[in-house]
């Protein structure tokens, strides 16, 4: 029997892609193919292009050179150092952003779109913390709630920025888990990161230097 994921199309596909800002070199002829219901880790030395790349997949940084093919239907999940403190929203108004994507940005969710929501928060295990303010939450359940906001979207890909790192055992455990359990179902994942344990469970690890892939 064939292998039907190998026989799939790349969810992102990457051809000579350099990017250059402010003089520098971030990216150089890079190739890649993000390929369905696979965990693939971006790694290497600060300042390898890690985050340039990331950007490069969800489609936020021009190119300078070659050609960037993606679906529309991405989910990108920052840091939790990259959000306010200040933000005064509910955990659950931060997770039901993530839904916005099948409707219309502030307007009522239908019935399927509140699913996604209660399933992303059940998922990550911050169902009880739904009402609470995002900025009440400990770091690890902030990143666990934004997490649960890229799972409501229902997107293709998840693009992931050091997710774990500086979490605590359980936040960083169920994250990975989460992580695996999407790509089991077909999702892409993309992430970034120096996590030894996300490393551990990524199909596919892109070691970046100076903006080119070492391997």
């Amino acid at each position: 029997m064939s292998d039907t994921r190998s026989e799939r199309q790349p969810v992102a596909r990457l051809r000579g892609v350099s990017v250059e800002f402010s003089g520098r070199v971030a990216i150089a002829g890079v190739d890649l193919d993000v390929m369905p219901g696979v965990v693939m880790a971006i790694a290497g030395p600060n300042g390898a292009g890690k985050s340039t790349l990331l950007e490069v997949i969800a489609g936020t940084r021009p190119l300078s050179a070659g050609t960037r093919v993606a679906t529309r239907a991405i989910g990108f999940v920052p840091q939790r150092t990259a959000v306010s403190d200040r933000l005064p929203l509910t955990v659950r108004d931060v997770v039901s952003v993530g839904a916005w994507g099948r409707i219309k940005p502030w307007r009522r969710l239908d019935t399927a779109s509140r699913h996604a929501v209660d399933d992303a928060l059940d998922r990550l295990g911050i169902t009880d913390q739904a009402s609470r303010p995002f900025a009440a939450l400990s770091g690890g359940q902030r990143q666990r709630a934004l997490l649960a906001q890229g799972l409501a979207c229902r997107a293709d890909l998840l693009l992931l920025d050091e997710p774990t790192t500086g979490l605590d055992t359980a936040s960083g455990d169920r994250i990975r888990t989460v992580m695996r359990a999407e790509a089991h179902r077909g999702v892409s994942i993309a992430c970034v990161s120096h996590d030894p344990l996300v490393l551990d469970i990524a199909d596919h690890v892109v070691h970046l230097v100076d903006g080119r892939m070492t391997r």
